[in-house]
C-alpha cells in the first residue's frame, strides 16, 4: 500500500487547522509550520476545499478553517478527497478485479486489505490525532480551543 505525499500533506494541514479553530490560517503559515512545499500545499488545499473539508475566506483577514468539526473528519475522508480510490492495482479500482484459475482467490485478498485499511482510516478522526488535552505543554487557551473543536 502506498500513502501519497498528497494524503500526508493534506492530513498535516488539516491537523494544523484543527489546532487553531478560532482563526483562519494561511497556506504560508501551514507550509512553514509543517515544512511542506508551499506550491504543492496550495493545490492540495484546493482539493480539500472542493471536498468540503476546508472552507476559505479571501482578504487580509482570510485564510482556511476546517469545513467540519475535527471529530467529523476521518483519515479516510482525507485520503479519498485527494487520492480518490484507497487502493488501486495498476491504476484500476479493485471492484471488478477477477483472475482465472489458481489466482482466483487473490482479488479477495486485495479487497480485504482495502477493507481493513478503510476501517482503520475511517475510524481515525483528526480529533483523535490532536495532542491530548492533558499535554503538559498545552496552555489553558489551547485546551479551551480544543474543547470547542
Amino acid at each position: 500500500m502506498h500513502i501519497s505525499a498528497k494524503a500526508d500533506y493534506a492530513t498535516r494541514a488539516l491537523l494544523e487547522l484543527a489546532c487553531e479553530p478560532a482563526r483562519p490560517l494561511t497556506c504560508e503559515a501551514i507550509a512553514s509550520s509543517q515544512q511542506i512545499p508551499f506550491r504543492f500545499l496550495k493545490s492540495v488545499v484546493g482539493e480539500l476545499r472542493r471536498a468540503g473539508l476546508v472552507r476559505s475566506q479571501r482578504g487580509c483577514e482570510g485564510g482556511y478553517w476546517l469545513g467540519r468539526p475535527a471529530d467529523e473528519i476521518t483519515l479516510l475522508d482525507v485520503s479519498r478527497a485527494v487520492d480518490g480510490e484507497l487502493i488501486t492495482l495498476r491504476g484500476e479500482p479493485l471492484a471488478g478485479l477477477d483472475y482465472p484459475g489458481p489466482a482466483s482467490g487473490l482479488p479477495g485478498v486485495w479487497r480485504r486489505i482495502e477493507d481493513e485499511a478503510a476501517a482503520v482510516l475511517g475510524g481515525t478522526t483528526l480529533a483523535t490525532l490532536l495532542p491530548a488535552a492533558t499535554d503538559e505543554h498545552a496552555t489553558a487557551e489551547q485546551l479551551s480551543r480544543r474543547g470547542a473543536a
